[in-house]
């Protein structure tokens, strides 16, 4: 099978049947799934349940301490159950108390458990979790330090011993744009093959910007005070950049099997974003600073070491992934995602700014002599029809071409997250993930650990 025809099948989201042992008694082939919330502290958690799923039954179960988190949690399954077009059906059985992870471990109503809250707590969650039998569905990132990182190892090892999965929800492979420039990457007739890369050019490169105030389901986000706490939250090199890592791993080695042993870290920096009092008050309907962030305050500003980038040497290549927090996106636009793969034959190039029009775009930097005119529009005509119908190029300038992709294919961030939750159904009902996801898991939170630990000269 050759490169294009393996992406191709991940892209159909056709799973891998190779790895890990069969789960016992946690899920059968035809048993439903039922699903168990705990302590939704991240507006995440809520949107795994934005769609009905048919192998998930319709009752949620969410073990949290009472207050405005689990509030706005129930909030917005509420909407989702009452908005007008695809109403879900969802019925919510709660149990409050300072008790609820004892409380789910003791009732166990569901089989499978999702967190989206503080991360600070997660992977004792997970720990827990995976030593009562239950499957584990995360949001990103699953540990944010170095202490955290062994108690995910170990999490792993018991989840194999018990026969249950742990899966964190990685949305960002279902962005289209970075889809197609992955699978333009194996299509050795326009991108070659990728570059060993260098410090000041790595062979692939991602850079995230993000906002604190943001539009969710319609609503303006409100985000809990310990967000802003890099001891709860996670720094920002720990924390969103857990996707640009794993979309690294992801594009330059589709279905291949990457060790700790693969990354070498060669720099790592840190920096704050700094929030006034009214803009903190904006975002989280707190008109003063908690006393837990007073560590955190210069003068009359808030420093939330929400800033970080990473470059490092992945099975040999060099790549480079940053994130940046800003408080507002300017009006009528977002976050913004910027991505290059360097090929021998061509670039193939993300950007998302005003020219844009604040949506991703895909563009191909022919290099050199090499012409790789025929050669896209054969690949998008051929196999990448497949899947993606109706993309076509569109030559900017000599040797510049943006692709075009139809815009049913441009979903948002928010449905990615029924793409993601239906993978993970789908490993349960084969009980076993693909042979690479876990080594690559514990290989994309070393990097991010490993980065935390050079930028902070630990």
């Amino acid at each position: 099978m050759n490169k294009i025809t393996t992406i191709l099948l991940l892209s159909l989201c056709i799973s891998c049947s190779e790895s890990s042992k069969k789960m016992k008694n946690n899920q059968k082939e035809d048993e439903q799934v039922t699903l168990m919330t705990l302590d939704p502290g991240h507006f995440h958690a809520a949107l795994v349940q934005k769609t009905m799923y048919p192998e998930v039954d319709s009752t949620i179960y969410v073990f949290a301490p009472e207050g405005p988190e689990v509030e706005d949690f129930l909030n917005k399954i509420a909407s989702y159950n009452s908005r007008v077009e695809s109403p879900t059906h969802w019925k919510v059985e709660t149990s409050f108390g300072e008790d609820y992870l004892e409380q789910m471990i003791a009732k166990r109503p569901g089989n499978v458990m999702i967190v989206a809250g503080k991360n600070s707590q997660k992977i004792d969650y997970i720990l827990e979790a995976v030593k009562a039998g239950i499957n584990v569905y995360a949001d990103k990132p699953l540990v944010i330090n170095p202490e955290g990182f062994q108690k995910l190892e170990e999490a792993f090892k018991i989840a194999e011993e018990k026969g249950v999965l742990i899966y964190d929800i990685m949305t960002e492979r279902f962005e289209v744009t970075t889809d197609m420039q992955r699978l333009l990457s194996a299509v050795p007739n326009v991108f070659g093959e990728i570059m060993e890369g260098s410090i000041e050019e790595p062979a692939i490169s991602k850079e995230s910007v993000h906002h604190f105030f943001k539009y969710v389901s319609g609503e303006p986000l409100v985000r809990p005070a310990w967000f802003f706490d890099v001891n709860e939250e996670g720094e920002g090199i720990v924390d969103v950049t857990t996707h640009l890592v794993d979309m690294v791993q992801w594009e330059l080695f589709p279905e291949q099997i990457i060790n700790k042993s693969d990354i070498e870290m060669i720099s790592a920096k840190r920096w704050a974003t700094d929030l006034t009092l009214e803009e903190f008050s904006k975002v989280t309907g707190l008109d003063y600073f908690p006393d837990y962030l007073k560590k955190d305050i210069e003068g009359d500003k808030l420093k939330v070491y929400c800033n970080g980038e990473m470059i490092y040497k992945i099975k040999g290549k060099y790549a480079k992934v940053s994130v940046i927090w800003d408080f507002q996106a300017p009006e009528g636009t977002g976050d913004t995602h910027y991505s290059i793969m360097r090929g021998t034959k061509s670039d193939l190039i993300i950007k998302q700014g005003e020219e844009e029009n604040f949506k991703p775009t895909l563009y191909v930097k022919q290099k050199g002599k090499a012409d790789v005119d025929a050669a896209i529009t054969v690949a998008l005509e051929g196999d990448i029809a497949a899947i993606y119908p109706g993309t076509t190029s569109e030559k900017i300038s000599d040797g510049y071409w943006k692709i075009n992709i139809p815009e049913k294919f441009k979903i948002g961030h928010e449905a990615h997250f029924a793409q993601v939750t239906q993978n993970y159904l789908r490993y349960l009902k084969e009980g076993k993930l693909p042979k690479w996801e876990v080594p690559n898991m514990l290989a994309k939170y070393y990097t991010t650990i490993e980065g935390y630990k050079m930028a902070k000269g630990e």
